[in-house]
């Protein structure tokens, strides 16, 4: 079981968010990410919307990055960590510059970058953007092919319905082989297809854990899928198991109770076949116990379960 710290700061999601996150700047937030690294964390993870609909401001919040560029600053300021953009929107970008972002960070990270990648649901941002809604699974899965074209071959060519490209060269490569992973999220029977079909893992969003173990079945019996190779990552959010997140400093359950539950919530994950935990920050008072917890959980939880 790897695990995967949601990044605070950079997103206010209401619910999780602590009161501290919204006078924090960048020194706050690189701080975070530079003590997940040092204590052994295996993953950030970076939400991401270029605009937040007026009428869901109260239940989204309306900070959001941009996924690439705050990995980038991340990737730069840790050492082994690797990043996760949960999710990014395929559909928002074109795909020939969203493969030069991806191959330009994974190349000056040392390898350290995995694209999440879905279809989107807010269709007000699609309109903002100026990209249609209708259509954007085929418009998903052609872009993930023109990225992998990119990534993959040494005279990349190209012709689908929307993109076109050939007598190109294309570098930097990126370092990992044959190229970043592709995780998939998306618990609509289409994205477990398309994870089947491009991904290196998948990320259930919102299903309850006793779901994950036929959705796995599903994805498993596609067609290729067993000639896949290598790790098939399964992601997801130890919140959606309604586990607390522990919480130093005498705030909310002990320490002990709460090492107990989440313990008992990740074992159960991990035995349905989830290889990834992803935790969103506890509320904490200050930037100073959210890092205590951060080492907490690394000396409590992380040794639990061995890779």
């Amino acid at each position: 079981m790897h695990f995967a710290l949601g990044m605070p700061g950079l997103i206010l999601y209401p619910p999780i968010a602590s009161e501290w996150e919204t006078h924090a700047g960048a020194a706050q937030i690189l701080s975070v990410a530079r003590k997940a690294d040092e204590a052994g964390w295996h993953w950030l993870t970076v939400s991401e919307h270029a605009v937040i609909p007026r009428a869901k401001v109260a239940a989204m919040g309306s900070r959001f990055p941009e996924a690439i560029s705050a990995c980038s600053v991340l990737a730069g300021a840790t050492r082994r960590i690797r990043f996760l953009p949960y999710v990014l929107v395929v559909p928002y970008r074109h795909p020939v510059l969203l493969a030069k972002q991806i191959a330009t960070l994974d190349f000056l990270s040392g390898g350290r970058i995995a694209l999440g990648a879905a279809v989107g649901h807010l269709e007000e941002e699609f309109a903002a953007l100026g990209v249609p809604f209708a259509g954007r699974g085929r418009l998903t899965d052609e872009y993930l092919d023109a990225m992998v074209e990119l990534w993959t071959s040494d005279a990349p060519r190209f012709e689908g319905a929307h993109v076109r490209f050939a007598e190109v060269a294309f570098e930097p490569r990126p370092v990992q082989l044959p190229h970043p992973p592709i995780l998939v999220g998306g618990s609509s029977r289409a994205a477990m297809r398309r994870a089947a079909r491009y991904g290196d893992g998948w990320m259930p969003w919102r299903l309850a854990r006793e779901a994950v173990p036929g959705c796995l079945a599903y994805i498993r019996e596609q067609p290729g899928f067993e000639a896949r190779r290598g790790r098939f990552e399964v992601v997801m959010s130890v919140a959606d198991t309604g586990a607390t997140a522990g919480r130093p400093g005498g705030t909310g359950l002990s320490l002990r109770a709460d090492r107990d539950e989440l313990v008992d919530a990740i074992g159960a994950l991990e035995r349905a076949g989830v290889t990834v935990a992803q935790l969103p920050p506890p509320r904490t008072t200050a930037l100073e116990e959210l890092l205590e917890w951060i080492e907490w959980f690394a000396c409590e939880i992380l040794p639990r379960f061995p890779e």
